[in-house]
């Protein structure tokens, strides 16, 4: 693969505040899975978003790589994880900026052949002082050969849950979530395209709207925002598939999935701590 070396230390910076409609579409939204707090955890996603005319956009509805993001020579792109540091909470009035920096690119060849990674930090910072701090993992893979067999994924074990709740996503909800976003990302709206060009079975549920719904179940185990929330996705979630959002309580801290209840596949993974 070609050196993506320059890539590293390129910033970018935008503002935008934390607005009442915000918080009321966040709320509507995500209605019945969020924390009971002004601003829950995760509302960061929606602010200040990448943003470009139809003509700078890829065939998958993203700005095109090579102007946020390095135009690796792989055409799938996913938000694979990430870890979040919340230091004080962001509240309605707030001129928030959000700086974005490459920190890292990396290669590797997995199962499904060739990956791409790319780390990103995210700064979002109000009057100079950070609230959240957040490295986005970004993974770039190659079209899915058109014979290639399904993965065999794991099932997971039984958990003594401390708190559970049980999710069904709808189109309706996968689009409000993209327009909150603004993220243009055909996956989660065309289903031609999910199943026809990236290989899905359907339309797929957003990565960090799973990883919102494991932070604010988090944030209800703890009585507070977690100060530390990591996460991984493990498998595609397709919008309609049930799922079982647990949290289990362990010596340091939450460990939290999302878990398919059909075939008790573990969707995405993480870990908090107050």
């Amino acid at each position: 693969m070609t050196d993506y070396s320059d890539w590293i230390g390129r910033n970018i910076q935008r503002t935008e505040p934390v607005t009442k409609r915000l918080l009321a579409e966040f709320h509507a939204t995500l209605d019945g899975v969020l924390a009971p707090q002004a601003a829950p955890p995760g509302v960061e996603f929606c602010l200040a978003p990448d943003i470009c005319t139809p003509d700078l956009l890829g065939r998958d509805g993203h700005p095109r790589t090579g102007i946020f993001l390095p135009d690796l020579p792989l055409p799938r792109r996913m938000w694979a994880g990430g870890q979040i540091q919340h230091i004080a909470p962001l509240a309605e009035g707030d001129i928030v900026t959000r700086s974005s920096t490459v920190e890292n690119v990396t290669f590797k060849t997995g199962r499904s052949g060739q990956l791409g990674f790319v780390t990103v930090r995210h700064l979002y910072q109000v009057d100079g002082a950070t609230r959240i701090n957040e490295r986005q993992d970004i993974v770039y893979r190659e079209d899915p050969a058109p014979d290639a067999p399904a993965p065999r994924l794991p099932q997971a074990k039984p958990w003594p849950t401390a708190e559970s709740r049980e999710i069904t996503t709808t189109p309706t909800l996968l689009f409000r979530y993209s327009a909150l976003t603004f993220n243009g990302h055909r996956i989660h709206y065309d289903a031609p395209y999910a199943r026809d060009v990236e290989g899905y079975d359907g339309l797929v549920v957003h990565g960090p709207m799973q990883a919102i719904w494991m932070q604010n179940l988090a944030a209800m185990v703890l009585g507070q925002t977690p100060a530390m929330f990591d996460y991984r996705g493990t498998a595609p979630l397709i919008c309609g598939q049930p799922v079982c959002v647990e949290a289990k309580t362990e010596p340091d801290g939450i460990a939290l999935r999302v878990r398919r209840t059909s075939d008790n596949t573990v969707t995405m993974q993480g870990s908090a701590t107050a």
